[in-house]
């Protein structure tokens, strides 16, 4: 089994040492922190990917550096707190790390976060659906 990198381990480990409710507003507070997209995406939204199982209209565009960096760039609505949430876990813990650590990311990270019970089906689908669809665009563009 992969080991996580110490980004994505330390947000595991927060979510775990919480109860149920308590994970629900550390949910919330990563919902808070998304980072604004770049201004270049704003002039071409045209770059950022839907991410089709989300039901909230979520958009990514993931950037690797000609040194392997790679650095995830993630939209989602305040009126979706909790894919907006997902969003920016994924955007916090995979952003500065090389694209082999995250090609070798678990792709069941999102169910060992805790939030199974919390959340719907759904939106657990969603999550994966991010972080598939991550690192789909890494493959793509590390074999270019």
């Amino acid at each position: 089994m992969t080991e996580l990198p110490q980004s994505l381990a330390q947000i595991r480990d927060d979510f775990l040492e919480l109860d149920q409710s308590d994970r629900l507003v550390l949910l919330l507070e990563f919902a808070n922190e998304l980072p604004e997209l770049p201004d270049q995406f704003a002039d071409h939204p045209d770059l950022l990917e839907r991410v089709e199982e989300c039901q909230a209209p979520v958009f990514i565009f993931v950037e690797v550096g000609d040194d392997g960096t790679v650095h995830l760039h993630a939209t989602a609505p305040k009126e979706a707190p909790t894919t907006r949430g997902f969003a920016s876990i994924l955007v916090q813990g995979l952003s500065g790390l090389s694209a082999d650590e995250v090609l070798d990311v678990p792709d069941d990270f999102p169910q060992t976060i805790g939030l199974t019970d919390a959340v719907s089906p759904l939106r657990m689908r969603g999550m994966n659906a991010l972080l598939s669809r991550s690192k789909r665009q890494i493959r793509a563009k590390t074999a270019a």
